[in-house]
């Protein structure tokens, strides 16, 4: 399974965020956050906004629904041509149902965890999903550390999957970097958001290379 890396252009700039995806296009895919104020205490960007995104980017757009509701609102990222769509697990209602609608809409479906979220729950659906995404921090800002108490989760999703043999990725978000990104690896991800890693680097595309690099000898 390849290593896969998608930078969050939650640290892009975003009075020029069609630059700033340029600057990725040697990523794997562009990780868009969507939050609304509600499901986090933080405002990012909308759907008018995540639409042209997906025209402009030179990658395939990940978006991440940190948001209250996304059995209603979810769909419609999905219709906006997002390659994947991951909505909180915490804060669907019927999350089989909308793995199911985004699916038939054309979009990879995840469901995201947050750290404390158990795992458990969701192991016996893993065939409903093409991706599960670990929160390695509290969703809601970049540049927090990552929280080394989330691997084991990781180990078991992991395990999980192998034991059902199914094509089901295992994403991680916060933190991410040249100091943490092989430790995740080692765990069981394979797919890797970095945003001020990459972001703040001097040179955007040597530094996604190095991440896949150091992310490939130890992806399962």
């Amino acid at each position: 399974m390849p290593a896969l890396i998608n930078p969050s252009i939650l640290s892009a700039d975003f009075a020029n965020l069609e630059r700033d995806l340029h600057a990725i296009s040697t990523a794997d895919a562009a990780h868009v956050d969507v939050m609304d104020y509600h499901f986090v205490p933080n405002l990012t960007l909308g759907l008018p906004v995540f639409e042209r995104l997906v025209e402009v980017s030179p990658v395939p757009v990940d978006g991440h629904l940190m948001i209250a509701d996304p059995d209603r609102w979810a769909p419609a990222y999905a219709e906006a041509g997002a390659a994947s769509v991951t909505f909180h697990a915490e804060a669907a209602q019927a999350p089989v149902r909308l793995a199911r609608e985004l699916r038939r809409l054309g979009a990879r479906a995840g469901v995201a965890l947050r750290p404390a979220t158990p795992v458990e729950p969701y192991l016996d659906l893993l065939a409903e999903i093409d991706m599960i995404l670990v929160m390695t921090v509290e969703p809601g800002f970049g540049g927090q550390s990552f929280i080394d108490g989330t691997l084991p989760k990781i180990r078991r999703a992991r395990a999980a999957i192998s034991e059902q043999d199914l094509d089901v990725h295992i994403q991680v978000d916060g933190g991410v970097s040249r100091d943490t990104i092989e430790r995740a690896a080692d765990a069981g991800a394979n797919v890797f958001v970095a945003g001020s890693a990459v972001y703040g680097a001097d040179d955007v595309p040597a530094e996604i290379e190095t991440l896949r690099d150091l992310a490939s000898r130890h992806v399962h």
